[in-house]
């Protein structure tokens, strides 16, 4: 019987605009701004408010898959060196939200943590989430901080400031050229 946060299960959400939030964040934060850039952040705020419920919805899920493959790939790199990922990872995570109050309510910070852990353990951060209801206004500005500060620390490791953006969309592109390929072989056998 599959485990009810089993990610095989789990919506993927808006991955792409998702990605494009969380890349709009790394670079204001690289470039040393303390607002992000106002054309962008205009295109996002005109998106975002043309949105409606069930895109709002896949981009939450959209953020919860890239929580999950940067948690992934955290595991794995911290495996090579005999490394619990949740040791290394989340005190620095919760010290870091912690240090964002008027961004981050304390009262979402353990939902990011139970977030984090369940990616860490290779169960769903969406459908963990699920399991306690509707999302929180509160929860969603926490779950984008969440997402770009696991980016950032991932950039920080490979000391490459593109590479967790880098990860995302070679996956994508792997799952769209996958996609294609089974479409290709789907309309030869129809022949």
């Amino acid at each position: 019987m599959p485990a009810p946060c089993d990610p095989a299960y789990a919506p993927i959400g808006d991955v792409s605009t998702a990605l494009l939030m969380i890349d709009s964040r790394l670079k204001t934060l690289y470039s040393g701004r303390t607002t992000t850039d106002p054309e962008q952040q205009e295109l996002i705020d005109q998106y975002t408010d043309s949105m409606t419920p069930q895109g709002a919805r896949d981009v939450l899920d959209g953020a919860c898959t890239l929580i999950y493959m940067y948690m992934k790939w955290l595991r794995l790199a911290h495996a090579e060196h005999d490394r619990d990922v949740v040791e290394y990872v989340v005190p620095s995570l919760v010290a870091t939200l912690r240090q964002m109050p008027r961004s981050v309510g304390p009262e979402a910070i353990p939902t990011m943590v139970g977030l984090v852990v369940a990616s860490a353990m290779e169960l769903s951060p969406s459908l963990w989430r699920q399991q306690y209801g509707t999302w929180t206004k509160v929860e969603m500005t926490a779950l984008e901080a969440t997402a770009t500060l696991l980016a950032e620390h991932i950039n920080r490791i490979t000391d490459d400031q593109d590479f967790a953006t880098r990860i995302i969309t070679d996956a994508l592109t792997r799952a769209e050229e996958d996609a294609e390929g089974e479409d290709d072989e789907e309309g030869e056998e129809d022949d």
